[in-house]
């Protein structure tokens, strides 16, 4: 045999060992069949079972979502969306955002849903909505000592809201213009807890926010703090989702009305409120 013949014959030898470990190796990978997309994958990831909820909220919203003195997020809003994803074997991935770009948070993905003593009402159109959930209203609180005892007494005083607020939303309706313009001052803040601050310190007069929130805030400080009796307006809360994710809504629709009607939601918001505030099934 020539020195080229015994070198074309080491090379076909190692070419026919190349394919046969070569496929050894690859049997585990699954090859499409005739008509079959090449570039789909081989597996399905998006399956219930490996569904996570990536929820949007207001960090400093408390008592639907806060951080709470373990460096936890806690607030009844999250405690409902845990049982509810617990049931459907879903993940939860909890999204602190800024409240005022929620919108660019859901359009982009970021989050699935905007869930955090979220207000319905004037928002309508902007969003697919759970149905309601809870009523809500929303109110002045003022220092007791303050001698502000109804929206007239505010006329001339510094009123503190949050940005982006529904509370903010409802003082500059028309129904509220002649409120609005009797004030010295409207000072829209980042967060409530600011707000408590200036109301603390004197440069607010009064703060302007939820019931729910305001009743949280002063727990165990009522002889220092004063909700107004005229509410400034009413209105529902509900889970925002992008528009025309009805899929996504309609799957956690079907969840909290199970949770209504078996009394977990009642026991969940009692431990947070002291009464059933669900309006689920009404």
């Amino acid at each position: 045999m020539t020195t080229i013949e015994r070198t074309l014959c080491a090379v076909l030898a190692a070419a026919m060992l190349v394919l046969l470990f070569g496929c050894a190796n690859d049997a585990s990978v699954p090859v499409p069949t005739a008509g079959a997309d090449a570039t789909a994958p081989a597996e399905t990831a998006n399956t219930e079972a490996d569904f996570t909820l990536k929820l949007g909220f207001d960090a400093e919203f408390p008592p639907y979502g806060y951080l709470d003195e373990n460096g936890e997020y806690a607030g009844f809003d999250i405690d409902i969306a845990k049982e509810l994803c617990s049931r459907l074997g879903w993940g939860l991935q909890l999204i602190p955002i800024n409240w005022d770009s929620k919108g660019f948070e859901l359009e982009s993905g970021a989050i699935d849903c905007i869930w955090n003593g979220f207000t319905m009402n004037g928002r309508e159109e902007l969003y697919t909505w759970s149905d309601a959930y809870m009523d809500n209203s929303q109110v002045f609180i003022v220092k007791s000592d303050s001698g502000i005892t109804d929206k007239a007494g505010l006329a001339g005083k510094t009123v503190a809201v949050q940005k982006e607020s529904s509370a903010l939303k409802a003082l500059e309706g028309e129904e509220n213009a002649e409120l609005l313009a009797s004030f010295k001052q409207l000072v829209q803040l980042q967060d409530y807890n600011t707000a408590f601050m200036e109301l603390e310190s004197g440069a607010a007069d009064a703060i302007a926010m939820d019931i729910g929130v305001a009743k949280y805030q002063i727990r165990g400080k009522e002889s220092e703090y004063t909700i107004l009796d005229e509410a400034i307006q009413s209105e529902q809360y509900a889970i925002g989702f992008y528009l025309g994710n009805t899929e996504l809504r309609d799957k956690v629709q079907a969840e909290l009305d199970k949770m209504a009607a078996d009394g977990t939601f009642a026991k969940i918001s009692e431990n947070w409120f002291g009464y059933d505030v669900c309006i689920l099934g009404e």
